[in-house]
């Protein structure tokens, strides 16, 4: 037992999401793999800008006990020859609404997390008819250049790294708010982060710099509820009061402690906000 143990927390499989049901959906521009649990009604997950959907494995397993919990993995996850065809940000929504029609999904309640947000909150204002509801964590309305956010596109873009970078760990450890539980969750964040190419991130994280959807946050017509951590060192108030200002059916949260991989951290709190919000009237 104790060998089951430790190879459970040294190879990151207790962070992952347990069973589960996975397969292809063939979209227009990708093969995009997906993966349900439960078998409740519906909700969508989009992922963030790496790690692809195993990264929220934990906090999949804790929605799935009330959530048929639907996620797939974004254009470029799993080819990151993807990008030799241009897209942007408005491409991914479209990635998203094709995989909602293919799923034969009306109007699903959407889950978006970090960059997975920026999607969700993207679709909610061009697809205002097409969710029921709106549930994001770890962003604001716009992109806010910080020192940190700079020198990270910079290095992202220009230096090839390797996955044991003490710079990008440094990165890592910032993006937990706090020292983390444990160094297996930190491994495995690590770990679980490089196995998107790191040109794959770069892209996402150039996208993300020109996002700002403060002009068409009036489009979101669904009750939204966004998450952001105490201590999230990527998002400031300056851009999230605009969601405040322009959403008309908003619920925000500080969530205590906790800094932008809150989802990862802290799964628990977030899901128990999310059912809330999921079942609230």
């Amino acid at each position: 037992m104790q060998a089951t143990s430790n190879w459970l927390s040294s190879s990151g499989a207790s962070y992952r999401a347990i069973g589960g049901e996975s397969g292809y959906a063939h979209l227009t521009h990708y093969t995009a793999e997906y993966c349900e649990w439960g078998t409740g009604p519906p909700l969508v997950v989009v992922p963030g800008m790496a790690g692809g959907f195993p990264l929220l494995g934990r906090l999949a397993n804790i929605l799935a006990r009330d959530f048929r919990v639907i996620t797939y993995e974004l254009r470029g996850e799993d080819n990151c020859f993807a990008m030799r065809r241009p897209f942007g940000l408005a491409d991914l929504v479209e990635d998203l609404a094709e995989f909602i029609t293919w799923r034969g999904l009306e109007a699903p309640p959407i889950l978006g997390v970090s960059f997975g947000g920026v999607i969700a909150l993207e679709f909610a204002a061009r697809y205002p008819l097409r969710l029921s509801r709106l549930a994001a964590q770890g962003l604001g309305s716009r992109f806010e250049g910080g020192l940190m956010q700079r020198i990270a596109g910079t290095v992202l873009s220009r230096f090839p790294l390797p996955t044991d970078s003490p710079f990008v760990n440094q990165f890592f450890n910032l993006l937990f708010g706090a020292p983390p539980a444990s160094d297996a969750l930190f491994d495995f964040v690590t770990r679980q982060c490089w196995q998107t190419d790191q040109s794959v991130m770069a892209h996402r994280f150039h996208l993300v710099e020109s996002f700002n959807i403060e002009d068409r946050l009036h489009r979101i017509r669904v009750p939204a509820l966004v998450m952001n951590g105490e201590r999230d060192v990527l998002v400031s108030r300056r851009t999230v009061q605009p969601l405040v200002d322009g959403i008309a059916d908003l619920e925000l949260l500080r969530l205590p402690r906790c800094g932008h991989l809150a989802s990862v951290t802290h799964p628990q709190l977030v899901a128990e906000h999310v059912k809330k919000f999921m079942e609230s009237v």
